[in-house]
């Protein structure tokens, strides 16, 4: 037996867990149930306190995607790229075409997060090195129906505790399954305790089977929870401590998407055969997120969007005692873990060596392909006739979240004291060709840098990164934007036009995306493109590329949409300009550097990815694809 507590979600909770933890191998150990791993099921299910602390173990296998590591790599569609000087995380393993490299196995650096880097004490809350998806997520599973199949021994409990203890346990094992069939496809639903003597013989199922298992537990857990905790007798007990804890608006949320995805291009040719988007999934998904939207919309909740001006708060927090970012904004996050994880590599992964950054020499940078996704403050994308898009002022007028999130050449980004020896220049960002900022190994290779998680006080210089600073980021997995995103897409696609909306909302999908637009101050769409469900589409995944830049959706949506192997997705590009020799006649604007004139402004292809069929699904591991025929591997692996 291990006992454990959570000081993230209950401190006042001694958990007492079943399930001592042992070497993970295979799937088929992480479900097995074995006989010496029961300890008085009488007191760990019994009231609400013991049942709670059991339940609880379940937040600690959420892996923390943004501080797995000293450096930590999540974006692996065409809007990033990472310096020349190192190779090993799975965002250049996909470059190769290598999607193998997700496995701890093909992951000599023990730098992913989406396996198990040591398959041991995989759930220490200190320990977040150690949180692998994969294992973590069976394990989840099995967890969750332990509890599940256990709920009879709750005897000293009221209605709303059993309810709660209940609607956790099903968002769990709902969320579990989801994180992987988006991946890897249909696999078995797990909805039982396997016991040690029964060999497991599960074939795989298609993926809308498990999408449709996925919605009932999500369905009835959403049903079952409350909107927030502190308006529950339980919840009393943690007053102002209960914002990780699942509740209704979660799995709402992830209802939605669950349907979104089954109902996708992609995850529909799975099933059915068809490469178009499943109607009747997508009416689901838009009555589901509208009538959580309806919710949040009528001041029920506790959510809502962040006015712009606190946009960073999203993502990280600095000089608030490792407060946790997220505002009233973020809907579903992994448990805090280590207050020190953001400035030990995050933080310093997107400013360059030399001359602003710390020497790690590994670099995340936006490629300009997908920096041209941002479009004019009017609204419209550059590529249009009617933006004033200007190559000669390229960083003019744009979107206000360009400026947010994009750091472009000529921005200030020391902002103290240089060093005796640094030329004055260094203090701005060089990112024109040959500038100083542009080395490919340490620096930028596409002409841009990524500061949507960072302050720009995070170079050598100025410390923004420092212990002192309190520096804390955290990208959530799920934020309120997302669910008006996921709502314009699916009402526009189940429904059929940009005017449609769901059953359970009042709002259009047009008015979704308005909504967002009118937030970051950015012109709403133009009538241009609502005429058609094809060129409203365009908008609504143009809108979703900016809103989620960097937040790890975009290789999900590429795979979904049948777009990630088709060109441009392909190829990933940066920019390459002169400067304008400083005159008295056209003198360099350090105050706003977007008012610059550039020279010679062309895109240069850095690298094409040769993708075919098989890359739309991550292979499987070859030890649990071996334990029976009905486990079969992904096609082309």
């Amino acid at each position: 037996m291990k006992l454990l507590f959570s000081k993230y979600l209950r401190p006042d909770l001694a958990l007492v867990i079943l399930i001592s933890l042992t070497t993970l191998i295979s799937c088929e150990d992480y479900l097995e149930r074995t006989p010496d791993v029961n300890v008085s099921e009488d007191i760990a299910f019994r009231n609400f306190r013991n049942f709670q602390g059991f339940t609880e173990e379940l937040y600690q296998c959420v892996p923390d995607f943004t501080n797995g590591y000293w450096t930590n790599s999540w974006n692996w569609g065409d809007d990033e790229i990472q310096s020349t000087s190192r190779n090993f995380h799975f965002g250049v393993k996909i470059e190769n075409g290598d999607f193998w490299g997700w496995q701890s196995e093909f992951d000599g650096w023990g730098a992913g997060w989406m396996d198990d880097q040591s398959s041991t004490v995989i759930t220490d809350p200190g320990e977040r090195f150690n949180k692998g998806l994969w294992p973590l997520a069976w394990y989840g599973i099995r967890k969750a129906n332990v509890g599940l199949e256990n709920l009879d021994l709750l005897t000293e409990a009221t209605q709303e505790e059993r309810d709660l203890i209940e609607g956790q346990l099903l968002f769990f094992r709902g969320w579990f399954h989801f994180q992987l069939i988006q991946y890897f496809g249909g696999l078995p639903y797990i909805d039982r305790v396997l016991p040690a003597d029964e060999p497991l013989r599960l074939d795989r199922l298609s993926y809308h089977e498990c999408a449709d298992k996925i919605t009932a537990d999500l369905r009835r857990a959403a049903d079952l929870l409350p909107i927030d905790w502190d308006d529950t007798e339980a919840g009393k007990a943690t007053l102002g401590n209960n914002a990780l804890r699942i509740n209704k608006i979660m799995a709402l949320g992830y209802l939605g998407k669950n349907l979104l995805w089954a109902g996708s291009p992609l995850m529909n040719k799975e099933s059915t055969g068809a490469e178009t988007y499943n109607e009747e999934y997508c009416r689901n998904a838009a009555d589901a997120f509208g009538e959580l939207l309806s919710l949040v919309e009528s001041g029920e909740t506790q959510y809502s969007l962040v006015n712009f001006a606190d946009y960073s708060s999203l993502f990280y927090t600095t000089g608030q005692n490792w407060a946790l970012p997220g505002m009233t904004e973020s809907i579903f996050r992994h448990v805090y873990n280590d207050a020190h994880a953001s400035t030990y590599g995050t933080a310093k992964q997107y400013t360059p060596a030399a001359p602003a950054g710390d020497g790690d020499g590994i670099i995340f940078l936006p490629t300009a392909n997908y920096v041209n996704y941002y479009g004019m403050a009017n609204g419209l994308p550059i590529d249009d006739p009617n933006s004033g898009y200007d190559p000669e002022h390229p960083w003019k007028d744009r979107d206000p979240r360009f400026y947010n999130d994009i750091v472009y050449d000529g921005v200030q980004v020391i902002q103290g004291s240089l060093g005796a020896n640094d030329p004055p220049g260094n203090r701005w960002a060089n990112l024109y060709t040959d500038g100083s900022y542009r080395d490919p190994a340490t620096g930028s290779r596409t002409g841009y840098l990524n500061f949507k998680f960072v302050p720009i006080t995070a170079n050598r210089y100025d410390q923004g990164w420092s212990y002192g600073a309190n520096l804390h980021i955290q990208v959530p997995y799920m934020r309120l934007a997302d669910i008006y995103l996921m709502y314009a897409e699916s009402a526009l696609m189940g429904y059929g036009s940009s005017g449609s909306s769901a059953t359970t909302f009042n709002k259009s999908a047009l008015d979704a995306i308005n909504t967002l637009r009118d937030r970051a101050g950015v012109g709403q769409v133009d009538p241009k493109f609502t005429g058609s469900a094809s060129d409203f589409l365009s908008e609504v995944r143009r809108e979703r590329a900016v809103e989620l830049a960097f937040e790890r959706h975009r290789f999900n949506d590429l795979r979904r949409w049948l777009l990630l192997i088709e060109q441009p997705y392909t190829i990933k590009t940066g920019i390459e300009f002169d400067r304008p020799a400083g005159t008295e006649d056209e003198p360099e604007n350090t105050e706003d550097p977007s008012q610059n004139r550039v020279l010679n402004l062309r895109e240069t292809v850095l690298l094409e990815r040769n993708f075919e069929e098989r890359h739309y699904w991550l292979p499987l591991k070859i030890s649990d694809v071996s334990i029976y025929p009905g486990f079969n591997q992904n096609p082309g692996w």
